[in-house]
Protein backbone atom coordinates (compact mmCIF):
# COMPACT_ATOMS: atom_id res chain seq x y z
CA UNK A 1 0.00 0.00 0.00
CA UNK A 2 1.43 3.13 -0.94
CA UNK A 3 -0.91 5.63 1.56
CA UNK A 4 0.04 5.84 4.56
CA UNK A 5 -0.64 4.36 7.69
CA UNK A 6 -2.27 6.74 10.56
CA UNK A 7 -2.66 5.14 14.14
CA UNK A 8 -3.34 7.21 17.26
CA UNK A 9 -4.20 8.84 19.38
CA UNK A 10 -2.02 8.52 22.50
CA UNK A 11 1.24 6.18 22.96
CA UNK A 12 2.39 5.39 26.67
CA UNK A 13 5.48 4.53 27.98
CA UNK A 14 5.06 0.96 29.89
CA UNK A 15 6.32 -0.63 32.97
CA UNK A 16 5.79 -3.91 32.50
CA UNK A 17 6.38 -5.83 35.75
CA UNK A 18 7.89 -9.58 36.03
CA UNK A 19 5.18 -11.50 37.82
CA UNK A 20 7.11 -12.89 41.08
CA UNK A 21 4.73 -14.75 43.73
CA UNK A 22 7.10 -14.65 46.58
CA UNK A 23 7.06 -10.48 46.13
CA UNK A 24 3.27 -10.59 46.06
CA UNK A 25 3.49 -12.75 49.09
CA UNK A 26 5.62 -10.60 50.65
CA UNK A 27 3.73 -7.29 50.09
CA UNK A 28 0.46 -8.96 50.96
CA UNK A 29 1.93 -9.85 54.34
CA UNK A 30 3.06 -6.59 54.43
CA UNK A 31 0.17 -4.79 54.00
CA UNK A 32 -2.41 -7.50 55.95
CA UNK A 33 -4.50 -8.04 52.90
CA UNK A 34 -7.22 -10.66 53.60
CA UNK A 35 -9.27 -12.40 50.92
CA UNK A 36 -12.58 -10.66 51.66
CA UNK A 37 -10.86 -7.37 50.80
CA UNK A 38 -10.11 -8.36 47.75
CA UNK A 39 -12.17 -5.74 45.20
CA UNK A 40 -11.86 -4.49 41.77
CA UNK A 41 -14.61 -1.51 42.05
CA UNK A 42 -12.32 0.30 45.14
CA UNK A 43 -10.62 3.76 43.98
CA UNK A 44 -6.58 2.84 43.69
CA UNK A 45 -5.12 5.75 46.12
CA UNK A 46 -1.81 3.65 47.38
CA UNK A 47 0.66 0.85 47.12
CA UNK A 48 -2.02 -1.30 49.41
CA UNK A 49 -5.02 -0.19 47.17
CA UNK A 50 -3.06 -1.50 43.98
CA UNK A 51 -2.46 -4.47 45.65
CA UNK A 52 -5.61 -5.47 46.07
CA UNK A 53 -7.04 -4.70 42.91
CA UNK A 54 -4.09 -6.82 41.55
CA UNK A 55 -5.04 -9.62 44.04
CA UNK A 56 -8.77 -9.52 42.79
CA UNK A 57 -8.38 -9.32 39.16
CA UNK A 58 -5.46 -12.31 39.38
CA UNK A 59 -8.24 -14.41 41.42
CA UNK A 60 -10.83 -13.76 38.78
CA UNK A 61 -8.70 -14.78 35.68
CA UNK A 62 -9.74 -11.54 34.46
CA UNK A 63 -8.06 -8.56 32.56
CA UNK A 64 -8.46 -5.02 33.04
CA UNK A 65 -7.26 -1.07 32.70
CA UNK A 66 -7.77 0.83 35.85
CA UNK A 67 -7.26 4.39 37.04
CA UNK A 68 -4.79 5.32 39.68
CA UNK A 69 -4.39 8.11 42.20
CA UNK A 70 -1.07 9.63 41.26
CA UNK A 71 2.08 8.22 38.93
CA UNK A 72 3.34 8.26 42.43
CA UNK A 73 1.78 5.30 43.44
CA UNK A 74 2.93 3.18 40.31
CA UNK A 75 6.45 4.20 41.01
CA UNK A 76 6.64 3.20 44.35
CA UNK A 77 4.69 -0.31 44.12
CA UNK A 78 6.61 -1.21 40.90
CA UNK A 79 10.13 -0.63 42.62
CA UNK A 80 9.56 -4.13 44.92
CA UNK A 81 10.10 -5.76 41.34
CA UNK A 82 11.76 -6.60 38.00
CA UNK A 83 10.61 -4.70 35.16
CA UNK A 84 11.20 -3.53 31.80
CA UNK A 85 10.27 -0.41 30.28
CA UNK A 86 8.69 -0.31 26.86
CA UNK A 87 6.55 1.67 24.42
CA UNK A 88 2.78 0.87 24.56
CA UNK A 89 -0.73 2.01 23.47
CA UNK A 90 -2.84 0.41 20.59
CA UNK A 91 -1.64 2.78 17.59
CA UNK A 92 2.26 2.78 19.19
CA UNK A 93 2.31 -1.66 19.51
CA UNK A 94 0.75 -2.08 16.21
CA UNK A 95 2.99 -0.09 14.56
CA UNK A 96 5.42 -2.48 15.83
CA UNK A 97 3.51 -5.38 14.29
CA UNK A 98 3.85 -3.61 11.11
CA UNK A 99 6.95 -2.69 11.73
CA UNK A 100 8.02 -6.65 11.83
CA UNK A 101 6.09 -7.22 8.66
CA UNK A 102 8.01 -4.09 6.90
CA UNK A 103 5.29 -1.86 6.88
CA UNK A 104 5.65 1.97 7.60
CA UNK A 105 3.93 3.72 9.92
CA UNK A 106 2.95 7.15 11.39
CA UNK A 107 1.82 7.58 15.04
CA UNK A 108 0.14 10.34 16.69
CA UNK A 109 1.13 10.98 20.01
CA UNK A 110 0.04 13.07 22.80
CA UNK A 111 3.34 12.98 24.90
CA UNK A 112 6.92 12.43 23.98
CA UNK A 113 9.95 11.28 25.87
CA UNK A 114 13.60 10.17 25.36
CA UNK A 115 12.34 6.60 26.15
CA UNK A 116 9.96 6.68 23.15
CA UNK A 117 12.57 8.58 21.06
CA UNK A 118 14.52 5.31 21.86
CA UNK A 119 12.37 2.28 21.58
CA UNK A 120 10.43 3.81 18.29
CA UNK A 121 11.96 2.06 15.17
CA UNK A 122 12.52 3.68 12.25
CA UNK A 123 9.81 2.84 10.26
CA UNK A 124 7.55 4.42 12.48
CA UNK A 125 7.23 8.55 12.27
CA UNK A 126 5.56 10.72 14.50
CA UNK A 127 3.49 13.51 14.73
CA UNK A 128 2.63 14.97 18.69
CA UNK A 129 0.65 17.54 20.04
CA UNK A 130 3.12 18.02 23.08
CA UNK A 131 5.44 20.72 23.61
CA UNK A 132 7.28 19.23 26.44
CA UNK A 133 8.68 16.27 27.62
CA UNK A 134 6.57 14.10 30.37
CA UNK A 135 6.98 10.36 31.69
CA UNK A 136 3.77 9.54 33.50
CA UNK A 137 3.78 5.33 32.76
CA UNK A 138 1.05 2.47 32.85
CA UNK A 139 1.71 -0.25 34.82
CA UNK A 140 1.49 -3.44 32.84
CA UNK A 141 1.06 -6.04 35.44
CA UNK A 142 0.80 -10.01 33.29
CA UNK A 143 0.21 -13.17 35.78
CA UNK A 144 0.35 -16.96 34.34
CA UNK A 145 -2.41 -19.39 35.01
CA UNK A 146 -1.50 -20.79 38.78
CA UNK A 147 -0.33 -17.43 39.83
CA UNK A 148 -0.21 -18.52 43.80
CA UNK A 149 -0.15 -15.53 45.81
CA UNK A 150 -0.30 -16.33 49.99
CA UNK A 151 -2.53 -13.82 52.11
CA UNK A 152 -2.89 -13.79 55.81
CA UNK A 153 -5.93 -16.00 55.71
CA UNK A 154 -5.61 -17.62 52.70
CA UNK A 155 -3.96 -18.05 48.75
CA UNK A 156 -4.95 -16.31 46.06
CA UNK A 157 -4.88 -18.40 42.83
CA UNK A 158 -5.34 -17.65 39.14
CA UNK A 159 -7.93 -19.47 36.89
CA UNK A 160 -6.06 -18.19 33.75
CA UNK A 161 -3.01 -16.25 32.48
CA UNK A 162 -4.16 -12.40 31.84
CA UNK A 163 -2.77 -8.50 31.62
CA UNK A 164 -3.90 -5.67 33.75
CA UNK A 165 -3.57 -1.82 33.22
CA UNK A 166 -3.15 0.65 35.65
CA UNK A 167 -2.48 4.62 34.95
CA UNK A 168 -1.96 8.35 35.63
CA UNK A 169 -1.41 9.97 32.58
CA UNK A 170 -3.17 13.35 32.37
CA UNK A 171 -1.68 14.19 28.61
CA UNK A 172 -3.86 11.17 27.18
CA UNK A 173 -6.49 12.21 29.74
CA UNK A 174 -6.53 16.06 27.74
CA UNK A 175 -6.18 14.12 24.46
CA UNK A 176 -4.59 17.26 22.72
CA UNK A 177 -4.69 16.65 18.80
CA UNK A 178 -1.61 17.57 17.06
CA UNK A 179 -2.92 20.61 14.66
CA UNK A 180 -1.38 18.86 11.57
CA UNK A 181 -3.39 15.33 11.70
CA UNK A 182 -6.02 16.65 8.92
CA UNK A 183 -2.75 16.84 6.76
CA UNK A 184 -1.94 13.33 8.13
CA UNK A 185 -5.18 11.97 7.07
CA UNK A 186 -4.95 13.60 3.52
CA UNK A 187 -3.06 10.69 2.40
CA UNK A 188 -3.89 7.86 4.35
CA UNK A 189 -5.03 4.62 3.64
CA UNK A 190 -5.99 3.54 7.44
CA UNK A 191 -6.44 5.45 10.32
CA UNK A 192 -6.70 3.88 13.41
CA UNK A 193 -8.20 5.56 16.51
CA UNK A 194 -8.23 4.60 20.29
CA UNK A 195 -7.34 5.99 23.34
CA UNK A 196 -10.40 7.84 24.73
CA UNK A 197 -10.86 5.72 27.57
CA UNK A 198 -8.75 7.39 29.46
CA UNK A 199 -10.28 10.40 29.31
CA UNK A 200 -12.16 11.58 32.46
CA UNK A 201 -13.80 15.11 31.62
CA UNK A 202 -17.33 14.80 29.60
CA UNK A 203 -17.14 18.17 27.85
CA UNK A 204 -13.55 17.70 26.83
CA UNK A 205 -14.47 14.49 25.49
CA UNK A 206 -17.05 16.18 22.91
CA UNK A 207 -14.38 18.66 21.88
CA UNK A 208 -11.86 16.29 20.91
CA UNK A 209 -14.42 13.89 19.00
CA UNK A 210 -15.73 16.93 17.27
CA UNK A 211 -11.89 17.77 16.68
CA UNK A 212 -11.15 14.01 15.06
CA UNK A 213 -14.34 14.01 13.56
CA UNK A 214 -13.33 17.76 11.44
CA UNK A 215 -9.99 16.02 11.09
CA UNK A 216 -11.27 12.96 9.36
CA UNK A 217 -12.64 14.62 6.39
CA UNK A 218 -9.51 14.87 5.24
CA UNK A 219 -9.20 11.10 4.79
CA UNK A 220 -9.96 9.89 1.55
CA UNK A 221 -13.09 8.08 0.42
CA UNK A 222 -12.43 4.39 0.48
CA UNK A 223 -9.41 4.80 3.76
CA UNK A 224 -10.25 2.33 5.72
CA UNK A 225 -11.71 3.70 9.65
CA UNK A 226 -11.01 0.99 12.32
CA UNK A 227 -12.01 2.42 16.14
CA UNK A 228 -10.54 -0.73 18.60
CA UNK A 229 -12.16 0.27 22.20
CA UNK A 230 -10.92 -0.52 25.26
CA UNK A 231 -11.41 -0.37 29.20
CA UNK A 232 -13.05 3.13 30.20
CA UNK A 233 -12.46 4.28 33.27
CA UNK A 234 -15.87 6.29 33.04
CA UNK A 235 -17.84 3.42 31.39
CA UNK A 236 -20.59 5.91 30.02
CA UNK A 237 -17.93 8.01 28.02
CA UNK A 238 -17.78 4.88 25.98
CA UNK A 239 -21.66 5.63 24.39
CA UNK A 240 -20.13 9.06 23.54
CA UNK A 241 -17.75 7.92 21.94
CA UNK A 242 -19.14 5.38 19.80
CA UNK A 243 -22.27 7.84 19.10
CA UNK A 244 -19.96 10.10 17.33
CA UNK A 245 -17.47 8.25 15.82
CA UNK A 246 -19.52 5.30 14.88
CA UNK A 247 -20.79 6.82 11.08
CA UNK A 248 -17.44 7.52 10.33
CA UNK A 249 -15.62 3.80 11.45
CA UNK A 250 -15.35 0.86 9.43
CA UNK A 251 -14.24 -1.52 11.40
CA UNK A 252 -14.88 -1.42 15.31
CA UNK A 253 -13.19 -3.96 17.56
CA UNK A 254 -13.24 -5.25 21.08
CA UNK A 255 -11.85 -8.20 23.11
CA UNK A 256 -13.88 -10.59 25.30
CA UNK A 257 -13.98 -8.73 28.71
CA UNK A 258 -15.04 -5.60 26.69
CA UNK A 259 -17.58 -7.37 25.56
CA UNK A 260 -18.48 -8.28 28.67
CA UNK A 261 -18.85 -5.32 30.15
CA UNK A 262 -21.13 -3.67 27.43
CA UNK A 263 -23.85 -6.88 28.13
CA UNK A 264 -23.42 -6.59 31.77
CA UNK A 265 -23.18 -10.30 32.13
CA UNK A 266 -20.46 -12.98 31.46
CA UNK A 267 -20.27 -15.27 28.30
CA UNK A 268 -19.63 -18.80 27.45
CA UNK A 269 -17.22 -18.21 24.96
CA UNK A 270 -17.69 -21.85 23.52
CA UNK A 271 -21.32 -22.19 23.90
CA UNK A 272 -22.99 -21.13 20.65
CA UNK A 273 -26.29 -19.99 22.24
CA UNK A 274 -24.15 -17.87 24.77
CA UNK A 275 -22.16 -16.77 22.04
CA UNK A 276 -24.70 -16.15 18.96
CA UNK A 277 -26.95 -13.95 22.07
CA UNK A 278 -24.39 -11.99 23.19
CA UNK A 279 -23.21 -10.99 19.30
CA UNK A 280 -26.75 -10.19 18.43
CA UNK A 281 -26.87 -8.17 21.64
CA UNK A 282 -23.74 -6.43 21.15
CA UNK A 283 -24.08 -5.29 17.58
CA UNK A 284 -27.36 -3.89 18.33
CA UNK A 285 -25.74 -1.50 21.01
CA UNK A 286 -22.97 -1.11 18.50
CA UNK A 287 -24.06 -1.46 14.79
CA UNK A 288 -21.44 -1.03 13.05
CA UNK A 289 -20.56 -1.95 9.23
CA UNK A 290 -18.10 -4.77 10.69
CA UNK A 291 -17.68 -5.17 14.42
CA UNK A 292 -15.03 -7.63 15.69
CA UNK A 293 -15.35 -9.32 19.34
CA UNK A 294 -11.85 -10.98 19.78
CA UNK A 295 -11.31 -13.59 22.32
CA UNK A 296 -9.11 -16.60 23.12
CA UNK A 297 -10.59 -19.02 21.28
CA UNK A 298 -11.77 -17.24 18.27
CA UNK A 299 -12.36 -13.74 16.49
CA UNK A 300 -15.95 -13.23 14.81
CA UNK A 301 -16.78 -9.95 12.54
CA UNK A 302 -20.35 -9.51 12.15
CA UNK A 303 -22.30 -6.52 9.99
CA UNK A 304 -22.87 -6.25 6.77
CA UNK A 305 -19.48 -5.37 5.60
CA UNK A 306 -17.89 -8.22 7.89
CA UNK A 307 -17.18 -10.53 4.87
CA UNK A 308 -14.75 -7.84 2.85
CA UNK A 309 -12.41 -8.87 5.94
CA UNK A 310 -11.79 -11.96 5.71
CA UNK A 311 -7.89 -12.04 5.31
CA UNK A 312 -7.66 -9.03 8.13
CA UNK A 313 -9.37 -11.49 10.61
CA UNK A 314 -7.07 -14.49 9.69
CA UNK A 315 -3.98 -12.37 9.99
CA UNK A 316 -5.24 -10.39 13.29
CA UNK A 317 -5.66 -14.42 14.75
CA UNK A 318 -2.46 -15.59 13.70
CA UNK A 319 -0.15 -12.58 14.87
CA UNK A 320 -2.14 -12.58 18.37
CA UNK A 321 -1.06 -15.77 18.78
CA UNK A 322 1.87 -14.86 17.95
CA UNK A 323 2.74 -12.49 20.08
CA UNK A 324 1.40 -14.74 23.00
CA UNK A 325 4.16 -17.74 22.00
CA UNK A 326 6.98 -15.35 21.87
CA UNK A 327 6.46 -12.53 22.81
CA UNK A 328 8.59 -9.05 21.90
CA UNK A 329 10.62 -11.89 19.11
CA UNK A 330 7.50 -11.61 17.34
CA UNK A 331 8.81 -11.48 13.45
CA UNK A 332 6.74 -12.36 10.16
CA UNK A 333 8.70 -15.97 10.33
CA UNK A 334 7.29 -16.72 13.29
CA UNK A 335 3.75 -15.77 12.02
CA UNK A 336 4.09 -18.12 9.45
CA UNK A 337 5.26 -20.44 12.03
CA UNK A 338 2.08 -20.01 14.14
CA UNK A 339 -0.40 -20.41 10.67
CA UNK A 340 1.11 -24.73 10.78
CA UNK A 341 -0.08 -25.05 14.13
CA UNK A 342 -3.56 -26.71 15.01
CA UNK A 343 -6.74 -24.28 15.50
CA UNK A 344 -8.68 -24.75 19.10
CA UNK A 345 -11.04 -27.51 17.89
CA UNK A 346 -13.95 -25.92 20.19
CA UNK A 347 -13.41 -22.41 18.80
CA UNK A 348 -13.60 -24.24 15.08
CA UNK A 349 -16.76 -25.77 15.94
CA UNK A 350 -18.23 -22.49 17.77
CA UNK A 351 -16.97 -20.32 14.69
CA UNK A 352 -19.01 -22.95 12.08
CA UNK A 353 -21.92 -22.81 14.18
CA UNK A 354 -22.10 -18.90 14.32
CA UNK A 355 -21.98 -18.33 10.85
CA UNK A 356 -24.63 -21.13 10.39
CA UNK A 357 -26.84 -18.84 12.92
CA UNK A 358 -26.08 -15.29 11.91
CA UNK A 359 -25.79 -14.67 8.25
CA UNK A 360 -23.48 -11.76 8.29
CA UNK A 361 -21.11 -12.96 10.44
CA UNK A 362 -17.66 -14.44 9.85
CA UNK A 363 -15.16 -16.06 12.07
CA UNK A 364 -11.77 -17.30 12.73
CA UNK A 365 -11.04 -20.02 15.34
CA UNK A 366 -7.55 -19.38 17.11
CA UNK A 367 -5.01 -21.36 17.77
CA UNK A 368 -4.41 -24.19 20.45
CA UNK A 369 -1.33 -23.56 21.81
CA UNK A 370 0.57 -24.69 24.61
CA UNK A 371 3.19 -22.16 26.24
CA UNK A 372 5.46 -22.06 29.64
CA UNK A 373 5.39 -18.31 29.63
CA UNK A 374 2.66 -16.97 27.28
CA UNK A 375 2.52 -13.26 26.54
CA UNK A 376 -0.68 -11.64 27.32
CA UNK A 377 0.43 -8.03 27.42
CA UNK A 378 -0.06 -6.02 24.44
CA UNK A 379 -2.35 -9.12 22.49
CA UNK A 380 -5.32 -6.86 21.49
CA UNK A 381 -3.15 -4.26 20.31
CA UNK A 382 -1.15 -6.88 18.50
CA UNK A 383 -4.65 -8.30 16.94
CA UNK A 384 -4.80 -4.72 15.56
CA UNK A 385 -1.61 -4.24 14.13
CA UNK A 386 -1.99 -8.16 12.55
CA UNK A 387 -5.59 -7.17 11.21
CA UNK A 388 -4.43 -3.95 10.17
CA UNK A 389 -1.29 -6.24 8.06
CA UNK A 390 -4.05 -8.17 6.46
CA UNK A 391 -5.85 -5.08 5.27
CA UNK A 392 -2.42 -3.71 3.50
CA UNK A 393 -1.56 -7.49 2.23
CA UNK A 394 -5.04 -8.07 0.86
CA UNK A 395 -4.80 -4.30 -1.29
CA UNK A 396 -1.08 -5.24 -2.58
CA UNK A 397 -2.80 -9.08 -3.79
CA UNK A 398 -6.08 -7.27 -5.28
Amino acid sequence: MDRTLVLGLGGTVDYELTWDSSVFDRLAHAHGVRRHELTTTAPITDERSLLVAVLAFVASGAGAERFVASSEVIEAFVSHFTYAVTLGGTGVRAGLVLDAFGISSVQHLVSIDDNVRRLLPESISYICSATDDTLDPHLIVQYPVGAHVRLTDGDVLSPAPNRLIFANDPPNRRMLLAADLPVALADAGVFLVSGFNTMQDHDLLELRLAEVHRAMRSLPSDALGYYEDAGFYTRDFAETVRARLLPQIDVYGMNEDELQEYLGRSVNLLDTADVVRALREVHMIIPARALVVHTRYWAIAVGPDAARHRAALDSAVRVAATRYRVGDALTAAEVDSTATMTRHGGGEALVVAVEDALADALGIAAFSLDVASPTTIGLGDTFVGGFLAGTVRAKEDA
